[in-house]
């Protein structure tokens, strides 16, 4: 497995069809809400099995913290450490950019993974395209 840094146009459409294909089709979350206006003001990032495009993320500067958003691995992809290997490249970045931390608002469902790596809860639960969720934050050292 291979995460890379978007730098073309095709690596950006293998990030949003594995956006596409977690967020729009499996969790019906309308498309107008998953591709939004910070598409533009964010670094993107591919997961690859070998070829296959698999998992997806972005990252952004939002206010003193490093954001991390919209982190999906495709379904049939979701063992084995895909999430974990993506998650710890937009660390990186992120590390490597100066960010002194990183925030993300993770469902509810996925708070475990998150904890797992050094993920604090530091919200109430709340809804985002109809989906309960609550922040999460980590300090980088």
């Amino acid at each position: 497995m291979e995460v890379v840094v978007v730098k073309n146009d095709k690596e950006m459409k293998d990030a949003l069809y594995v956006r596409r294909t977690v967020f729009v089709d499996e969790q019906q979350v309308p498309e107008e809400e998953e591709i939004d206006q910070f598409e533009q003001d964010s670094i993107h990032f591919v997961l690859y099995d070998e070829s296959k495009p698999i998992g997806a993320g972005r990252y952004r500067i939002f206010d003193e913290y490093g954001k991390v958003e919209r982190i999906c691995i495709l379904k049939e992809s979701r063992k084995g450490g895909s999430g974990k290997t993506l998650m710890n490249k937009i660390e990186e970045y992120a590390k490597k950019n100066g960010a002194p931390a990183l925030k993300l608002n993770a469902q509810i469902q996925a708070i475990p993974f998150y904890s797992k790596l050094g993920y604090e809860v530091v919200s109430e639960e709340f809804l985002d395209a109809g989906i309960p969720h609550k922040t999460m934050k980590k300090k980088l050292s």
